[in-house]
Parts: C-alpha cells; sequence; structure tokens
C-alpha cells in the first residue's frame, strides 16, 4: 500500500515539537549530505535512474529550505571521494565544520534476492514492490547518541504528520543480516551503528532514507517536486524543533560527552559505506 502524502505543512505541531523561539537560526549549522557520489551512486530505481540523482534533488531542495527558514549556515555536503575514504571524508568535513547536526540524505532499495525484473521502455530494469515508506537510522557509537535519537524522533513525527509513514521491513526475518533493531516504533527510527558518517560524526546524525526507488508507484511519487516540498518541510520543522531543545539549560540537554553502553547489534558487523 502506497503512502498519502501533501504538499502543505500540517497545520498541527508533531506530537511533542519544542517552541522554536529560543533557535538562533542563524548559528545553528546543518550539514545536508548527499548520499552516494556521481561515480558510486547507489541503488538503481525501478526505471533506472540511479539513487544519487533522487539523493541530489532532495538534499537541494532540504538546503534551499532550510536556508530560506533562517539556517544560513546550511551547507550541502558532496565528495567525490569513492568508498571507504569517502564515507570517512565526510565525516570528517562535518567535524571540521563543528556542525550542529547531520543529515544523510538516501534512497531505499531492497537486497538483490527480493528484486524482480520487468520490461520498461523497451529494457530490462529491477523492481521490488513489496515495501514502500521511509526509514530513519542512527547509530549507539555516534558521540552524542541521545541527541541523534531525539533529532529522528522528532524528525519522524514531522514526516507522519504530513501524511507519510515509515517501512517496517527492516524488522522482518526475510531480510537477513540487513535486518535493524527499531529503537521507535512511533516514527520509524532504526539503529545501525556500523554506518561510517553516523558513527564518527561528533554532532546529532541521522541517516533518511526517504522512500523506496525500487517501488514502482513510489518511485514516480519520489521524482516529483511535491514530495520533496513535503519531505523538506518536514526536516524543517523537525529541525526548527531540535534546534529549540538545544538552546534550553545543559542540565535539560543530553550531555554529548556520554555514549550509550555497545551493545551487539543484528546489523552486519562490516561498516557500511553509505
Amino acid at each position: 500500500m502506497c503512502v498519502a502524502w501533501h504538499p502543505a505543512r500540517s497545520e498541527e505541531p508533531a506530537p511533542g515539537a519544542a517552541k522554536t523561539g529560543a533557535c538562533l537560526r542563524s548559528a545553528f549549522r546543518v550539514v545536508v549530505d548527499v548520499g552516494h557520489t556521481v561515480d558510486v551512486p547507489g541503488a538503481l530505481s525501478a526505471r533506472g535512474v540511479p539513487e544519487y540523482t533522487f539523493n541530489l534533488q532532495l538534499a537541494d531542495a532540504v538546503k534551499q529550505a532550510l536556508v530560506d527558514a533562517g539556517f544560513d549556515k546550511t551547507v550541502r555536503l558532496i565528495t567525490a571521494t569513492a568508498p571507504w575514504l569517502g564515507v570517512v571524508e565526510r565525516a570528517t568535513r562535518a567535524n571540521d565544520m563543528h556542525a550542529d547536526l547531520f543529515i544523510s540524505i538516501h534512497h531505499d532499495s531492497v537486497p538483490d534476492y527480493l528484486i524482480e525484473s520487468w520490461q520498461y521502455e523497451e529494457q530490462e530494469n529491477h523492481f521490488s514492490d513489496r515495501f514502500t515508506g521511509y526509514a530513519i537510522f542512527i547509530s549507539n557509537d555516534n558521540a552524542d547518541r541521545k541527541g541523534s535519537l531525539a533529532f529522528g524522533r522528532v524528525l519522524g513525527e514531522q514526516l507522519h504528520a504530513r501524511g507519510l509513514h515509515y517501512t517496517p521491513h527492516y524488522t522482518l526475518p526475510l531480510m537477513g543480516r540487513y535486518r535493524h533493531e527499531l529503537l521507535d516504533a512511533g516514527s520509524g527510527v532504526y539503529r545501525y551503528d556500523q554506518l561510517i558518517v553516523l558513527k564518527q560524526t561528533r554532532m546529532p546524525a541521522v541517516l533518511l532514507e526517504a522512500g523506496s526507488i525500487v517501488n514502482r508507484r513510489e518511485e514516480v511519487q519520489l521524482a516529483s517536486s511535491e514530495r520533496r516540498v513535503v519531505v523538506s518541510e518536514a526536516v524543517v520543522a523537525a529541525v526548527e524543533d531540535f534546534c529549540a531543545a538545544r538552546a534550553r539549560p545543559s542540565a535539560d540537554r543530553p550531555d554529548k560527552r556520554q555514549s550509550s553502553a555497545k551493545t551487539p547489534s543484528r546489523a552486519n558487523p562490516v561498516p557500511d559505506a553509505r
């Protein structure tokens, strides 16, 4: 079942949303990471479009929406270096910028064993219509795990408030080594400790899979400017809420020096070059 979506921002704030009056937007730096590279473009959509194309278009829209909302120091991050060095470079550059928040933009696929073939414009392409929806990932090894989870939750709430829903398929046994622990069933936040851009960044960090580009119907939605507006508005609202929460007295904020205990994960222990 495909998700419903609406281009207008919800009139009702997401549950638990913070007031934004104390947020110093011009001083709050967000890094919007464009997942993958031109030469290593990630997954192919059901119609043969590289994931990188989707990532770049959405990251551009998110970055512009944040700047328009007063977050003038927002940076769109692109690297040309191939994995593994490329993803390490992304985390290093974000750390060097002393960013307050890191958001990596991606679009989802499924493991090869769930892929089917079809003909599109007289070419063989590959798809899976089994799953639809976004997913948000954080790493327990991030220097500010509490902050990462807090932002992930409010981002999921803002996406949900706009009619979008997260995909539950990462919890299913059929995902095998790609299965992940669902940390928040209300907002769609998953645990993925091995992602380098999440665990080596020293600020709160999330990876957003904005939807499934191998799902033939959702791919069309994700390619539209209307969907990019919806996601961008959700990101802006989440950043506003998170920035305001960070502006509260330090006693009310997560301690960046504390990281949660490292517990065994069901994820593949090999670092992901996403």
